[in-house]
């Protein structure tokens, strides 16, 4: 008897352990079919990819190309010309002396060529004024590139994590089909022993069958969340992939530091902060037009012509030109005082732009750190609701198969502990979304 007890013991071991060997096997195999992509990786794809990222790249370069002191007029302008006038005409000429001169078919011709120098030496400033504009101009189209690399890379974290949860809940639905059949499996045999009427097998199975449907639109869900963050990666939809199985959320955020971050790095701020600075420098340029402006000129050019009726019939020169000239705004309907009070008024807007951006930015940090703090919470508690499901529905299960507990019972345990699976999981994916929307108001998401 000792010997038929061991041999069992051994039958099931070897059986547990082929068990074990196929579900290595079969994770070895469905790990080589589809590489694990990390949340590192997928922000280095959507930096390289990203459409709208790309498109804020050449933007910002644009504005860094406009960067040029010969873009703010301080450089001279050299043009060369050429201008050639032909004629063909009866002509007559009458002296004072009564005669006269005429020619059918007259040629005439006149040929000017030559290169010209301008150089505005002085202008109030406003060149110089100007130049630093570009500077800031450039400085906003950085700002807005950082921008958008911080929203696609935002929602490239959401995205991810996203899917991170839904395998969560993939996982938490099998351990569902697996208890389902389990319990099918139980009905049946209680049932072709006497010990259960057909009612049972039938609830059974229909539970199982719904917790089938289930899966099967979790793992729809799951697809399609996969197509949404190769979108945002700028790939083929149909790359498949696997995400970790971990959410890992920062628990150590502090409001007073998320708010002195986003003072400093914030784009949305810096960008108002930029505008500001761009308005006063316009004023610059617009009050630089009540002083002169004075043109330095040169030039070198050829002039030939030729007549075939006249005094002379070819003359040619040739030389150099240069001189200066001055203008100065003395009057023009008042418009310079308009304009300076208009470029005045745009600087008043874009301070109470700064602070708006300033009051919403802070708004937002303190009802996201709200949310953050409750989803850390959140977290903590489903934890507990998940292990004491778990808990339940092992000793729910011991009671049914020795049949001490209705299957309204069995199916009551089994759904609370698979929802608080779901929850657990749908906590830890809040929590993270509330530190990203933090990290991003801040400037901080680290890429």
């Amino acid at each position: 008897m000792i010997h038929d007890f061991q041999q069992k013991k051994t039958n099931m071991n070897s059986r547990k352990l082929y068990s074990i060997l196929l579900i290595l096997f079969f994770c070895i195999s469905k790990t080589n079919a589809q590489g694990v992509l990390t949340i590192e990786e997928a922000m280095r794809i959507a930096l390289e990819n990203n459409f709208e990222i790309k498109i804020a790249k050449n933007n910002s370069k644009i504005s860094e190309t406009n960067v040029t002191i010969g873009n703010a007029g301080m450089l001279p302008s050299l043009t060369a010309s050429v201008t050639d006038n032909n004629s063909i005409q009866n002509s007559s000429q009458t002296r004072q002396d009564g005669t006269t001169t005429a020619l059918d078919n007259a040629k005439n011709n006149n040929i000017n060529y030559g290169v010209s120098l301008g150089w505005t030496v002085f202008d109030g400033m406003k060149m110089f004024a100007r130049l630093d504009q570009l500077k800031e101009l450039q400085k906003l189209g950085d700002s807005e590139l950082k921008r958008t690399i911080l929203i696609k890379i935002g929602q490239v974290n959401s995205a991810y994590f996203d899917l991170v949860q839904q395998q969560q809940q993939l996982s938490a639905l099998d351990t569902t089909i697996v208890i389902s059949t389990k319990r099918l499996e139980l009905a049946q045999n209680r049932f072709s022993i006497g010990k259960a009427s057909k009612l049972e097998v039938l609830n059974a199975q229909v539970d199982l069958n719904t917790d089938q449907v289930t899966l099967l639109r979790q793992k729809e869900s799951y697809a399609n969340a996969k197509i949404l963050l190769n979108q945002y990666l700028a790939r083929d939809p149909k790359i498949d992939f696997s995400v970790t199985d971990l959410v890992t959320v920062d628990n150590t955020l502090v409001l007073a530091d998320l708010m002195d971050l986003a003072q400093k790095q914030n784009p949305a701020l810096e960008a108002q902060i930029i505008n500001k600075r761009i308005a006063e420098l316009q004023l610059k340029q617009v009050k630089a037009d009540r002083y002169p402006v004075v043109n330095l000129t040169s030039g070198y050019n050829f002039v030939e012509t030729q007549s075939s009726l006249g005094f002379t019939s070819q003359t040619s020169s040739r030389g150099l030109n240069y001189g200066f000239n001055a203008t100065l705004n003395i009057f023009d309907g008042f418009n310079q005082h308009r304009n300076e009070k208009v470029a005045k008024l745009e600087i008043e807007n874009s301070q109470i732009a700064i602070e708006q951006q300033n009051l919403i930015l802070n708004t937002q940090l303190s009802t996201a750190f709200q949310t953050y703090l409750t989803n850390l919470e959140l977290i903590n508690l489903e934890e507990d609701n998940e292990a004491i499901a778990r808990q339940n529905m092992q000793i729910t299960l011991d009671k049914f198969k020795i049949g001490t507990i209705t299957t309204l019972d069995f199916r009551t345990a089994q759904l609370n502990y698979v929802n608080a699976k779901v929850r657990y999981s749908n906590a830890q994916y809040q929590a993270k979304l509330s530190e990203i929307a933090l990290k991003e108001l801040a400037g901080n998401i680290t890429f």
